[in-house]
């Protein structure tokens, strides 16, 4: 049932993202390629006042990397930096098992599925990295 819900969820999300899509007035971007994979993301955030604005992003990619932008994007609209930090560090927790539930992530927390398939970790973690080195480097 799990297994179900998680391919349905990423496929609604590769199929119609709402956030895929460059941000003009963006003053944060971070670029990640996968050499492995061919992987190549960007994504886009607009900060003012400690706030994530809006976001987006730009790939040419598998559906667990566009899913995981697009999801992730959703989630951080309108959030502190200093929340998106802890988003971030509890998404990567739930990836790499150290945790098995993480429900301030709302519907990412399907994500767990993935840790079956090891290969694709990295996958579903590239743009919370992204974002992550984005909004460090300004």
């Amino acid at each position: 049932m799990a297994h179900d819900l998680y391919r349905e969820t990423i496929l609604a999300h590769y199929r119609k993202p709402s956030n895929r899509r460059t941000l003009e007035n963006a003053n944060r971007s971070g670029y990640s390629h996968n050499p492995l994979c061919g992987d190549e993301l960007t994504v886009y955030a607009r900060v003012e006042d400690g706030r994530v604005d809006d976001g987006a992003f730009e790939a040419r990619s598998c559906s667990i990397v566009q899913a995981s932008a697009d999801m992730m994007i959703d989630l951080l609209r309108g959030r502190s930096i200093a929340d998106v930090d802890k988003l971030i560090a509890r998404f990567q927790e739930l990836m790499t098992g150290n945790v098995d539930s993480a429900p301030e992530l709302g519907e990412i927390e399907v994500f767990r599925e993935v840790r079956k398939f090891p290969v694709r970790v990295k996958c579903a973690l590239l743009p919370w990295e992204t974002l992550e080195h984005a909004l460090v480097e300004g």
